[in-house]
């Protein structure tokens, strides 16, 4: 199996996510231009607090090859970037967020909206993360109202406004005492952050912290 796929690599060899370069080994979340050049957060910029959430933590800014390849992630079917996203937030979550959780899930796309991409990037994103952890992601939301793209929404209170009421706790029972890390792909205002921790603290979680693969 080892020969096997030493042989598919000489053929068809690993890409970087985000410039698309060959990766050195196909278990490399980046190629090393990008370990040198992508826009990586530092000390305080990683973390940040905002409304019903205690800490939100991020590895990357959103701006250049991480943007370009986050895009491809969502509207172009990269649903394989999954893995290697995974990996760069599983090691910003072990550096920043051990022991502050008890259960790792996502903040999820609606029903019909993951239906016409085809799969639901935070929740791939979520299940990679914690496969790095050496844990698993489990579902504690879902969204019953397919409300605009918050990305098409300028301004905290607009965003607010927009997701207000769009979410309902999938088991109350899985949530309740328990502290929750959740899992997005991008945070903006925290807006839907804010809602999706206010849901999960009206059914009994004593607190909520969440961990994205940018910030914008």
């Amino acid at each position: 199996m080892g020969f096997l796929a030493t042989f598919l690599d000489l053929l068809f060899p690993p890409k970087c996510v985000f410039c698309g370069g060959v990766l050195m080994h196909s278990d490399d979340a980046y190629c090393r231009r990008c370990e040198r050049n992508l826009p990586f957060t530092e000390g305080d910029d990683t973390a940040w607090r905002g409304e019903g959430f205690d800490i939100c933590v991020s590895p990357l800014h959103y701006r250049d090859e991480v943007r370009r390849s986050i895009l491809r992630y969502k509207f172009k079917g990269k649903s394989d970037y999954a893995e290697s996203y995974g990996a760069v937030l599983a090691q910003c979550i072990r550096q920043n967020l051990a022991g502050k959780y008890d259960i790792i899930s996502w903040i999820p796309l609606s029903e019909q909206r993951a239906k016409k991409r085809g799969y639901d990037q935070a929740m791939l994103l979520a299940l990679a993360a914690a496969l790095g952890l050496d844990d698993v992601a489990v579902e504690t939301l879902r969204k019953t109202r397919d409300a605009c793209a918050q990305s098409t929404l300028s301004g905290r209170d607009a965003r607010a406004e927009n997701i207000s009421g769009a979410y309902e706790v999938a088991d109350a029972e899985l949530v309740e005492g328990k502290r929750v890390l959740l899992i997005d792909d991008i945070v903006t205002t925290g807006s839907t952050l804010a809602e999706c921790a206010r849901t999960l603290r009206a059914a009994g979680a004593v607190s909520v912290c969440a961990a994205a693969l940018a910030r914008a």
